[in-house]
């Protein structure tokens, strides 16, 4: 079974817990506690990717798509992989609300960082990756962090696209390798994530405080020398903020390995059968995985 930390109070909306539990389980009528004990003993001496969903997402839908991207990644024999569930869905007015939501994430960032620092010492290494508004997450908690981190992988990430160059620059130092997945295709990341800026305070294109997405439209040229492309998911594939992780049953078949970002105009995997795109972005961040 996957293994979670849950940072949730609630099911379904609700605050940050002031502690991390720690769960197990597949789907929500499975979901159980699990001891710290067998937590700390699964990730020993193993190379940890540790995974959370964006915004707008229960417990129920957590735990389900994280579960069901597990089936999917493809990890060395030595490595370990733990779901974060965190109230992202406390607030969530239709993008309305995009002022409030990243302070829930940012704080959700610093409660894991302690965590992580107090129970990681034995892991041989520890990974990120993250989707939608979860990339806020996993920066804070990379920038608070005191252990070091192997690795930092962005789907579709809710945030600005110089997030790596400015506001989280300390953070993508940190990192051994940062990669990106971004989508042109994204509606949310074209259509809310601007209008929740825009009652954030920032205007419109053009503006000095204007900012896209880094998973609509990539980093800014700016990219820390630990960047690595490509990242730009082919128009063609049509590939929306929902593709990254589904809760297909079963899930869709995993793709060989290594599965890289292609150029425009590639096919889509596996004849575009049911579940390939969270098929693609499991392989992918296996494929970055190292």
């Amino acid at each position: 079974m996957t293994q979670f930390l849950d940072l949730r109070v609630q099911p379904v909306g609700g605050e940050l817990s002031a502690t991390v539990s720690i769960c197990q389980g597949t789907n929500i009528s499975n979901y159980t506690g699990l001891l710290a004990a067998e937590m700390l003993h699964s990730i020993r001496g193993r190379h940890v990717l540790i995974a959370t969903h964006g915004f707008n997402v229960n417990r129920a839908e957590g735990i389900a798509c994280l579960a069901n991207w597990d089936h999917l990644l493809q990890l060395p024999a030595a490595s370990a992989y733990l779901g974060v569930l965190w109230p992202g869905d406390s607030i969530w007015a239709h993008g309305l609300d995009y002022p409030e939501e990243p302070r829930v994430a940012g704080n959700a960032g610093k409660l894991l960082a302690a965590f992580i620092d107090e129970n990681f010492q034995d892991a041989a290494s520890i990974s990120f990756a993250s989707h939608s508004l979860g990339a806020r997450v996993v920066l804070e908690t990379i920038e608070r962090m005191k252990l070091p981190v192997r690795g930092l992988t962005l789907m579709a990430g809710a945030i600005d696209d110089n997030c790596l160059s400015a506001e989280f620059r300390a953070a993508a130092a940190r990192a051994g390798n940062i990669s990106v997945l971004a989508s042109k295709k994204d509606t949310v990341l074209s259509e809310l994530f601007p209008i929740g800026n825009f009652f954030a305070g920032i205007i419109t294109v053009g503006h000095p405080w204007w900012r896209a997405a880094i998973g609509r439209c990539g980093p800014t040229k700016t990219w820390p020398a630990n960047f690595e492309p490509p990242f730009e998911i082919p128009d063609g594939w049509n590939f929306n903020h929902g593709d990254y992780l589904q809760v297909n049953q079963p899930p869709a078949p995993g793709l060989a390995l290594p599965v890289n970002v292609p150029p425009q105009g590639a096919a889509v995997p596996d004849g575009g059968a049911a579940g390939w795109q969270e098929a693609f972005s499991a392989a992918f961040v296996s494929t970055r995985f190292r």
